[in-house]
């Protein structure tokens, strides 16, 4: 909208039109009264119910003193009965008629008994209920149980139960011997000999009938105690009749806790294992455990808030009932007292809301017209919640504050799907230089700015360097604008990228052509005399500057081309250099990450080359090879590597498999690996058989010179002497051939080899003298000879054997799925053994170490925490020694089952050792000889034949050649020829 149209219309605070709309409604007169009222009632219910209150704990105090006070006068008629002093049971039986008169009087009364001082006992129990006569065994039309114990006799206590009708007629009697009950051991009886009055124990649950009561004992002549059993089922009634509201809780409990009246009698027991006894009040519910909590004093009153509701609560000490009294305590929920209040509120917000109804449809309208306009920036504001930016626009709105707030709405939007989107496209930047120019392109784009400059600090050279530059929507040449770079510090910089390069905040100024110096080609490009200018630090997560973003705009005179130079757009600007900083910290450190690792795999390559003179540069010459022949299958429209085309990741991956396919060599021994001889290890033993031979030489001249010194015939024994030297330098140039390992070994050698090894010699030297503790541990394996002993002169010696450990063992379900014939022993260093090696000199153990490198390699790379693109890259390393038929190492796979680079690293392989210059046991071969080896390698499906074609169709063998082979390796090639020899024609 224009900007005067703006001017012409009114906006009126929100405050005015509420004011003007509704004061009519501010009739809270007949609230303030309804609440006024509210109050006023419920102050006087609540000082009500303290008396209320009051007249309770009088009226539970009073049943206490009326359940008491009877059985304490009953007890003391009862005790003056001369009878209480028989001495046997049947004297006892007299007590039964009044006993009974006396239950029958009084019903709450569970039994009366006497304990007398030597242990005898006597009770009369009414059975009232048909769960007391089960309980005790009784006849059905039992009505009373009479049970006496008499220890009067010499023998074992007697007790003996009579059950009597209600006529007091004998029904039936059961006695027991060996009676364990002693009234002796009770509470009651040790208190009132203790007293010397009558006595009333705090409440309990009967062990005999279950029912909670109190036991009320005094004594009765000399020697016997009189007690009776009072229940307290009727204090439960007396609390249930005096329940206020239908909430209200009451409880008599004991000062320990325990509860011994509650309406729902069935809560005052628990069972205790087998026992059963009075559960604590406070289990009954929340508000009464708050209550106990509270700990209020005597006669106190107070409220409570429980879950949400409150409650009024009073406590009161009782005398009655036991040594220290009861306690009762009252609970009444604070909203059922006040029911009556409520109604009274209720009516005066009735009265109160009808007066509103009356000014409702003038009120909902106004209301509808004010909240439209909120309501639809609610909707806006879910949407950007949600990440909708394309959700439509609130309307203008009459009330100011309203209007305002729909318009920041918009921009706020505005700003914040533009910082998304910017940010979205950076993170998705993968290449540096393509970020660069987005992130300039990004900037000045959102910005409204016509040009853009980042400058990105070396942190080697500590320059400014610039590095991208955005000029009337595309790209510009740095060196055509001859846009200089700047060292920190260095006094030629403009201040303007000094402040932020420094860490400083965002320059902001306008450049006229005059002070532009080195920038001024950017203001001719601009066709602007003055340009304004944003400069502002790029920052790392650190806070380290890595550079400086400039934004560039014309001077036009215009005022709408100064947006740039806004607090909101250099804010958004700034926050926009941030992510952009991020990004290009990011893709740097990625960048250092992947030198650092491609640094490293060269150097373990390097390393495992420069470890044998065997191995060479090969470690360093596959990769070259293997990336060769895979380029010439991407590039290839074969109908076999048509679909070959690897990503960036899939090439990142080769190339680390191929300069990481032999890391295992790295734990292959270098003796193993350099082996020149058969009896080689650390040194070559053919030295010591020398020197064997040289021992037998002198054992010759010995020989000669003993038979001359006992008058033998000199030419004889001249004869002798010539002939066994000849035959011993003969014998020792044989063994001497067969060290070397240059030819294969015929059937006669090898016998002709067990004859030599059999000729005797003399050893008087102990050999065990020394010796490592692990050669000797071996040793001990036989028991040790008496010098001197005669030896053969080439043996095969159980020390010899050096086993393998239990950790090198590969189980055939290996995880790796790897299928190896490990030999039995790690080596096998018999002279013999080692002679006889067929062809070679590596024996089927040491061949074992040779080729557990792919092993090694392959574990040692599984091991790697490789990213998900990289994670083939074990596979691809770990397949260059398998072959096409599945007999190749280490896991026999078949060509189906190797991915294509695998087959193109065995090819790289082998081609490369075939051709290799550097290796000093053998010559590099000439490349037709290389490749007619390797096509008879096809034939053999030992390599990949399809492959193979390509190799030699796409001409890489020549251009490796010429790269890496000396110039008299490289002879002619017919192509055609090599094909056909592969079968490839």
């Amino acid at each position: 909208m224009p900007r005067t149209a703006r001017a012409v219309e009114r906006r009126f605070p929100l405050h005015v039109h509420i004011s003007a709309l509704f004061t009519f409604l501010l009739l809270f007169t007949g609230v303030v009264l309804g609440l006024f009222n509210y109050r006023q009632t419920s102050r006087i219910i609540l000082s009500s119910s303290e008396q209320l209150f009051a007249r309770i704990s009088q009226d539970v105090e009073t049943d206490l003193r009326h359940t008491y006070q009877p059985i304490d006068h009953l007890l003391s008629l009862l005790a003056l009965n001369e009878d209480n002093q028989a001495t046997d049971s049947y004297q006892r039986e007299a007590l039964v008629r009044p006993f009974v008169q006396a239950l029958n009087d009084n019903p709450k009364l569970a039994s009366l008994y006497l304990g007398y001082d030597d242990g005898d006992f006597f009770m009369v129990r009414p059975l009232r209920s048909a769960e007391l006569k089960q309980q005790f065994f009784a006849p059905d039309n039992a009505a009373y149980q009479v049970w006496m114990i008499d220890r009067s006799g010499y023998g074992r206590p007697q007790s003996e139960t009579l059950y009597l009708d209600d006529t007091l007629n004998l029904i039936s009697r059961r006695q027991e011997l060996n009676e364990r009950y002693d009234p002796r051991s009770r509470p009651w009886f040790k208190a009132v000999r203790e007293n010397a009055e009558q006595i009333t124990t705090a409440p309990y649950v009967f062990f005999s009938t279950g029912a909670v009561g109190t036991t009320l004992a005094r004594s009765s002549g000399a020697t016997a105690v009189l007690a009776a059993d009072l229940t307290l089922a009727d204090l439960s009634a007396t609390l249930a009749q005096h329940k206020v509201t239908p909430s209200t809780e009451l409880v008599l409990f004991q000062p320990n806790g325990q509860a011994v009246a509650y309406p729902d009698t069935r809560k005052l027991t628990v069972q205790n294992g087998t026992q059963a006894q009075l559960a604590m009040a406070r289990d009954f519910s929340p508000a009464l455990a708050a209550l106990i909590d509270a700990g209020l004093d005597d006669h106190q009153q107070g409220t409570l808030t429980l879950a949400k509701r409150r409650w009024v609560m009073a406590q009161r000490h009782l005398q009655a009932g036991g040594p220290q009294g009861l306690h009762l305590a009252l609970l009444a929920p604070e909203d059922e007292l006040l029911a009556e209040a409520y109604r009274i509120r209720w009516q005066g917000a009735i009265v109160t809301l009808g007066i509103l109804l009356l000014c409702l449809p003038l009120g909902w309208l106004s209301s509808r017209i004010i909240v439209k306009p909120l309501r639809a920036l609610v909707g806006e504001a879910e949407a950007i919640r949600s990440f909708d930016f394309v959700y439509p626009a609130s309307g203008r709105s009459s009330v100011l504050e309203i209007d305002q707030l729909a318009v920041s709405m918009a921009h706020m939007k505005e700003t914040i799907s533009s910082f998304l989107e910017i940010t979205a496209s950076l993170s998705a930047e993968t290449r540096f230089e393509a970020l660069l120019e987005r992130v300039l392109q990004e900037t000045v784009d959102i910005s409204e700015a016509q040009g853009g400059l980042i400058y990105l600090l070396d942190t080697d050279s500590g320059r400014l360097e610039p590095h991208a530059l955005f000029l009337s929507g595309s790209q510009h040449s740095l060196e055509q604008h001859g846009i200089p770079g700047y060292a920190k510090g260095d006094g030629a910089m403009p201040f303007w990228l000094q402040q932020p390069a420094d860490g400083g905040e965002t320059a902001v100024l306008s450049l006229g052509f005059d002070q532009a110096d080195a920038f001024q080609s950017l203001l001719r490009t601009l066709d602007s005399p003055r340009i304004h200018l944003v400069s502002c630090g790029l920052h790392n997560r650190q806070g380290e500057t890595v550079g400086v973003l400039v934004l560039l705009q014309r001077d036009t005179g215009q005022e709408s081309e100064l947006a740039l130079l806004r607090p909101e757009r250099i804010a958004f600007v700034e926050a926009v250099a941030g992510v952009a900083a991020l990004c290009i910290e990011s893709q740097r450190l990625l960048e250092k990450q992947k030198q650092l690792l491609a640094a490293f795999i060269q150097l373990i390559a390097g390393a495992i080359d420069a470890k044998s003179p065997y191995t060479g540069g090969h470690c360093q010459r596959v990769p070259e090879l293997t990336l060769m022949l895979a380029r010439a299958a991407a590039a290839s429209d074969e109908p076999l590597f048509r679909d070959y085309r690897p990503s960036a990741e899939e090439w990142e991956a080769l190339h680390i498999a191929a300069w990481l396919h032999d890391c295992g060599k790295v734990t292959t021994p270098e003796y193993v690996v350099d082996k020149a001889t058969k009896l080689e290890t650390l040194y070559d033993r053919i030295h010591e058989v020398r020197t064997r031979f040289e021992v037998l030489k002198r054992d010759a001249w010995i020989a000669y010179w003993q038979g001359i010194a006992q008058g033998g015939a000199e030419p004889r024994l001249a004869a002798l002497r010539d002939a066994a030297l000849s035959a011993l330098d003969e014998e020792f140039a044989f063994v001497a051939r067969c060290n070397l390992g240059g030819e294969a070994m015929a059937e006669a050698d090898l016998e002709r080899l067990q004859q030599i090894a059999a000729r005797p010699w003399t050893r008087t030297l102990d050999d065990r003298l020394g010796v490592s503790w692990e050669e000797a541990k071996r040793q001990q394996r036989n028991p040790a000879p008496t010098l001197p002993v005669q030896e053969a002169l080439l043996a095969d010696k159980p020390e010899h054997l050096i086993e393998r450990p239990a950790n090198e063992q590969m189980p055939a379900d290996n995880p790796w799925g790897f299928k190896l014939d490990v030999p039995q022993h790690k080596f096998n260093r018999g002279e013999l053994y080692n002679l006889g090696i067929g062809r070679g000199t590596l024996t089927t153990e040491e061949r074992y170490i040779i080729n557990h490198h792919i092993v090694q390699t392959i574990l040692m790379l599984s091991h790697l925490p490789f990213p998900a693109h990289l994670k083939n890259v074990a596979e691809l390393a770990g397949g260059h020694h398998e072959k096409m038929d599945g007999s190749g190492y280490p896991k026999r796979l078949k060509r189906e089952q190797m991915s294509l680079p695998a087959r193109m690293m065995a090819i790289a392989d082998i081609f490369e050792a075939l051709t290799a210059v550097d290796r000093p046991y053998k010559k590099g071969k000439l490349l037709s000889e290389a490749l007619g080896i390797m096509a008879g390698m096809c034939q053999g499906a030992h390599v990949d034949p399809d492959l193979f074609g390509l190799f030699v169709r796409s001409g890489v063998y020549r251009q490796y050649a010429q790269r890496f082979l000396k110039p008299e390796q490289i002879d002619a090639v017919d192509p055609a020829n090599i094909l056909a020899k592969a079968g490839l024609s």
